[in-house]
Protein backbone atom coordinates (compact mmCIF):
# COMPACT_ATOMS: atom_id res chain seq x y z
CA UNK A 1 0.00 0.00 0.00
CA UNK A 2 2.76 2.43 0.96
CA UNK A 3 4.68 1.76 -2.25
CA UNK A 4 1.79 2.72 -4.52
CA UNK A 5 0.91 5.85 -2.57
CA UNK A 6 4.50 7.00 -2.25
CA UNK A 7 5.06 6.52 -6.00
CA UNK A 8 1.91 8.40 -7.08
CA UNK A 9 2.57 11.77 -8.65
CA UNK A 10 0.88 14.75 -10.29
CA UNK A 11 2.44 16.79 -13.07
CA UNK A 12 3.28 20.45 -12.29
CA UNK A 13 1.18 21.35 -15.36
CA UNK A 14 -1.92 20.31 -13.41
CA UNK A 15 -1.11 22.76 -10.62
CA UNK A 16 -0.42 25.46 -13.20
CA UNK A 17 -4.03 24.99 -14.28
CA UNK A 18 -5.41 24.81 -10.71
CA UNK A 19 -2.91 25.61 -7.94
CA UNK A 20 -5.59 24.79 -5.34
CA UNK A 21 -6.10 21.22 -6.59
CA UNK A 22 -5.69 18.34 -4.14
CA UNK A 23 -5.97 14.61 -4.71
CA UNK A 24 -6.70 12.29 -1.81
CA UNK A 25 -5.61 8.79 -2.79
CA UNK A 26 -6.92 5.93 -0.70
CA UNK A 27 -6.04 2.26 -0.97
CA UNK A 28 -8.43 -0.31 0.51
CA UNK A 29 -7.62 -4.02 0.74
CA UNK A 30 -9.37 -7.22 1.84
CA UNK A 31 -12.79 -5.96 0.75
CA UNK A 32 -15.38 -8.75 0.65
CA UNK A 33 -16.81 -9.29 -2.81
CA UNK A 34 -20.45 -8.81 -3.65
CA UNK A 35 -23.09 -7.13 -5.82
CA UNK A 36 -25.32 -4.21 -4.89
CA UNK A 37 -27.24 -4.98 -1.71
CA UNK A 38 -29.62 -3.39 0.79
CA UNK A 39 -26.84 -1.54 2.62
CA UNK A 40 -25.38 0.05 -0.51
CA UNK A 41 -28.87 0.90 -1.77
CA UNK A 42 -29.63 2.58 1.54
CA UNK A 43 -26.55 4.80 1.17
CA UNK A 44 -27.68 5.79 -2.32
CA UNK A 45 -31.18 6.59 -1.06
CA UNK A 46 -29.69 8.79 1.65
CA UNK A 47 -27.55 10.62 -0.92
CA UNK A 48 -30.58 11.21 -3.13
CA UNK A 49 -32.54 12.63 -0.20
CA UNK A 50 -29.61 14.86 0.74
CA UNK A 51 -29.45 16.43 -2.72
CA UNK A 52 -33.19 17.02 -2.87
CA UNK A 53 -32.95 18.69 0.53
CA UNK A 54 -30.08 20.92 -0.65
CA UNK A 55 -32.01 21.95 -3.74
CA UNK A 56 -35.03 22.82 -1.63
CA UNK A 57 -33.15 24.72 1.08
CA UNK A 58 -30.56 26.58 -1.01
CA UNK A 59 -32.75 27.59 -3.92
CA UNK A 60 -29.92 27.41 -6.49
CA UNK A 61 -29.51 25.10 -9.49
CA UNK A 62 -27.07 22.18 -9.38
CA UNK A 63 -24.67 24.03 -11.68
CA UNK A 64 -24.21 26.62 -8.90
CA UNK A 65 -23.42 24.17 -6.12
CA UNK A 66 -19.98 25.49 -5.07
CA UNK A 67 -17.79 22.50 -5.87
CA UNK A 68 -19.68 21.66 -9.06
CA UNK A 69 -19.33 25.28 -10.20
CA UNK A 70 -15.56 25.13 -9.53
CA UNK A 71 -15.22 22.00 -11.65
CA UNK A 72 -17.27 23.48 -14.48
CA UNK A 73 -14.95 26.49 -14.57
CA UNK A 74 -11.93 24.19 -14.49
CA UNK A 75 -13.23 22.15 -17.42
CA UNK A 76 -13.51 25.38 -19.41
CA UNK A 77 -9.90 26.06 -18.47
CA UNK A 78 -8.61 23.07 -20.43
CA UNK A 79 -11.02 23.51 -23.33
CA UNK A 80 -13.85 21.14 -22.41
CA UNK A 81 -17.47 22.24 -22.61
CA UNK A 82 -19.07 21.44 -19.23
CA UNK A 83 -22.52 21.21 -20.83
CA UNK A 84 -21.31 18.27 -22.95
CA UNK A 85 -18.67 16.65 -20.73
CA UNK A 86 -19.93 16.90 -17.17
CA UNK A 87 -17.58 16.07 -14.34
CA UNK A 88 -18.56 12.95 -12.42
CA UNK A 89 -19.85 14.90 -9.42
CA UNK A 90 -22.27 16.96 -11.49
CA UNK A 91 -23.42 13.92 -13.47
CA UNK A 92 -24.17 11.94 -10.30
CA UNK A 93 -25.78 14.89 -8.52
CA UNK A 94 -28.13 15.42 -11.45
CA UNK A 95 -29.09 11.74 -11.40
CA UNK A 96 -29.67 11.89 -7.65
CA UNK A 97 -32.03 14.84 -8.11
CA UNK A 98 -33.87 13.54 -11.16
CA UNK A 99 -34.18 9.82 -11.91
CA UNK A 100 -32.19 8.39 -9.01
CA UNK A 101 -28.64 7.06 -8.69
CA UNK A 102 -27.73 3.84 -10.53
CA UNK A 103 -27.16 0.54 -8.73
CA UNK A 104 -23.94 -0.84 -10.25
CA UNK A 105 -22.09 -2.97 -7.70
CA UNK A 106 -21.62 -2.63 -3.96
CA UNK A 107 -18.28 -0.82 -4.07
CA UNK A 108 -19.31 1.61 -6.79
CA UNK A 109 -22.62 2.24 -5.04
CA UNK A 110 -20.80 3.08 -1.79
CA UNK A 111 -18.36 5.55 -3.28
CA UNK A 112 -20.99 7.14 -5.54
CA UNK A 113 -23.22 7.75 -2.50
CA UNK A 114 -20.37 9.35 -0.55
CA UNK A 115 -19.35 11.41 -3.59
CA UNK A 116 -22.83 12.90 -3.83
CA UNK A 117 -23.29 13.36 -0.08
CA UNK A 118 -19.96 15.17 0.40
CA UNK A 119 -19.93 16.81 -3.06
CA UNK A 120 -16.52 15.37 -3.94
CA UNK A 121 -15.70 13.64 -7.25
CA UNK A 122 -14.55 10.09 -6.44
CA UNK A 123 -13.18 7.42 -8.75
CA UNK A 124 -12.45 3.77 -7.97
CA UNK A 125 -9.87 1.57 -9.69
CA UNK A 126 -9.38 -2.19 -9.28
CA UNK A 127 -5.77 -2.54 -8.17
CA UNK A 128 -5.60 -6.15 -9.37
CA UNK A 129 -6.12 -4.77 -12.89
CA UNK A 130 -3.82 -1.81 -12.33
CA UNK A 131 -0.18 -1.61 -13.37
CA UNK A 132 2.18 0.59 -11.36
CA UNK A 133 1.34 3.78 -9.48
CA UNK A 134 -1.25 6.41 -10.46
CA UNK A 135 -0.19 9.66 -12.06
CA UNK A 136 -2.06 12.69 -13.36
CA UNK A 137 -0.75 14.59 -16.39
CA UNK A 138 -2.05 16.76 -19.23
CA UNK A 139 -2.38 14.81 -22.45
CA UNK A 140 -0.23 15.43 -25.51
CA UNK A 141 -2.94 14.02 -27.80
CA UNK A 142 -1.17 10.77 -28.64
CA UNK A 143 -2.50 8.75 -25.68
CA UNK A 144 -5.08 6.07 -26.45
CA UNK A 145 -8.16 5.49 -24.33
CA UNK A 146 -9.79 2.10 -24.72
CA UNK A 147 -13.49 2.13 -23.97
CA UNK A 148 -16.82 0.82 -25.23
CA UNK A 149 -19.55 2.48 -27.27
CA UNK A 150 -22.91 0.78 -27.87
CA UNK A 151 -21.35 -2.45 -26.60
CA UNK A 152 -18.47 -2.33 -29.08
CA UNK A 153 -14.80 -1.87 -28.20
CA UNK A 154 -13.55 1.56 -29.21
CA UNK A 155 -10.24 3.42 -29.10
CA UNK A 156 -10.31 7.18 -28.58
CA UNK A 157 -7.45 9.65 -28.45
CA UNK A 158 -7.09 12.05 -25.57
CA UNK A 159 -7.49 15.70 -26.50
CA UNK A 160 -4.26 17.69 -26.15
CA UNK A 161 -4.21 19.49 -22.81
CA UNK A 162 -6.89 17.48 -21.06
CA UNK A 163 -5.91 16.06 -17.65
CA UNK A 164 -5.68 12.26 -17.64
CA UNK A 165 -5.16 9.80 -14.82
CA UNK A 166 -2.91 6.96 -15.93
CA UNK A 167 -1.08 3.84 -14.82
CA UNK A 168 1.90 2.28 -16.60
CA UNK A 169 -0.38 0.72 -19.25
CA UNK A 170 -2.29 3.84 -20.23
CA UNK A 171 -5.22 6.12 -19.42
CA UNK A 172 -7.49 5.04 -16.58
CA UNK A 173 -9.70 8.16 -16.50
CA UNK A 174 -10.13 11.05 -18.93
CA UNK A 175 -10.64 14.73 -18.22
CA UNK A 176 -9.72 14.47 -14.55
CA UNK A 177 -12.94 12.80 -13.43
CA UNK A 178 -15.17 12.58 -16.48
CA UNK A 179 -14.94 9.04 -17.82
CA UNK A 180 -13.22 6.01 -16.29
CA UNK A 181 -11.89 3.26 -18.50
CA UNK A 182 -13.30 -0.29 -18.41
CA UNK A 183 -9.89 -1.93 -18.05
CA UNK A 184 -9.54 -1.07 -14.37
CA UNK A 185 -13.23 -0.66 -13.51
CA UNK A 186 -14.58 -2.12 -10.28
CA UNK A 187 -16.71 -5.25 -10.37
CA UNK A 188 -18.55 -7.55 -7.95
CA UNK A 189 -15.21 -9.38 -7.54
CA UNK A 190 -12.95 -6.42 -6.70
CA UNK A 191 -11.13 -6.75 -3.38
CA UNK A 192 -8.25 -4.23 -3.70
CA UNK A 193 -9.20 -0.71 -4.71
CA UNK A 194 -7.57 2.66 -5.34
CA UNK A 195 -9.98 5.50 -4.66
CA UNK A 196 -9.23 9.01 -5.98
CA UNK A 197 -10.99 11.96 -4.36
CA UNK A 198 -10.57 15.27 -6.25
CA UNK A 199 -10.82 18.63 -4.52
CA UNK A 200 -10.78 22.29 -5.58
CA UNK A 201 -11.50 25.38 -3.54
CA UNK A 202 -13.94 26.14 -1.99
CA UNK A 203 -13.95 22.54 -0.72
CA UNK A 204 -11.57 22.44 2.24
CA UNK A 205 -9.29 19.69 3.48
CA UNK A 206 -11.58 19.07 6.44
CA UNK A 207 -14.51 18.10 4.19
CA UNK A 208 -12.21 16.10 1.92
CA UNK A 209 -10.96 14.08 4.88
CA UNK A 210 -14.50 13.62 6.21
CA UNK A 211 -15.50 12.08 2.90
CA UNK A 212 -12.47 9.76 2.98
CA UNK A 213 -13.17 8.76 6.58
CA UNK A 214 -16.80 7.96 5.80
CA UNK A 215 -15.72 5.91 2.80
CA UNK A 216 -13.21 4.00 4.94
CA UNK A 217 -15.82 3.41 7.65
CA UNK A 218 -18.34 2.09 5.11
CA UNK A 219 -15.77 -0.34 3.72
CA UNK A 220 -14.69 -1.50 7.18
CA UNK A 221 -18.34 -2.05 7.99
CA UNK A 222 -18.31 -4.80 5.35
CA UNK A 223 -15.54 -6.72 7.15
CA UNK A 224 -13.13 -6.26 10.03
CA UNK A 225 -10.35 -7.41 7.72
CA UNK A 226 -10.57 -4.31 5.50
CA UNK A 227 -7.49 -2.10 5.71
CA UNK A 228 -7.27 1.45 4.37
CA UNK A 229 -4.50 3.99 3.93
CA UNK A 230 -4.59 7.41 2.31
CA UNK A 231 -2.50 10.45 1.52
CA UNK A 232 -3.18 13.89 0.07
CA UNK A 233 -1.13 15.20 -2.84
CA UNK A 234 -1.06 18.96 -3.35
CA UNK A 235 1.16 21.53 -5.00
CA UNK A 236 4.58 21.41 -3.44
CA UNK A 237 4.56 17.83 -2.13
Amino acid sequence: MDTILNSAHISPSIFSLRPDYRALLMIAENIPTGPSDESSSRLLNEAESHIKSLLSSQGIPITEFPHIFAWRETYKGFGAKPQKTRNSLEALTRRAAEGGLPRINRLTDIYNAISVKHQVPIGGEDLDKYDGAPFLVRANGEEEFRTFSAGEAKIESAVPGEPIWCDDVGITCRRWNWRQGPRTALSDESTRVLFILDALEPLGDDELVRAADELADALKGLSGDVKTLYQIIRAGN
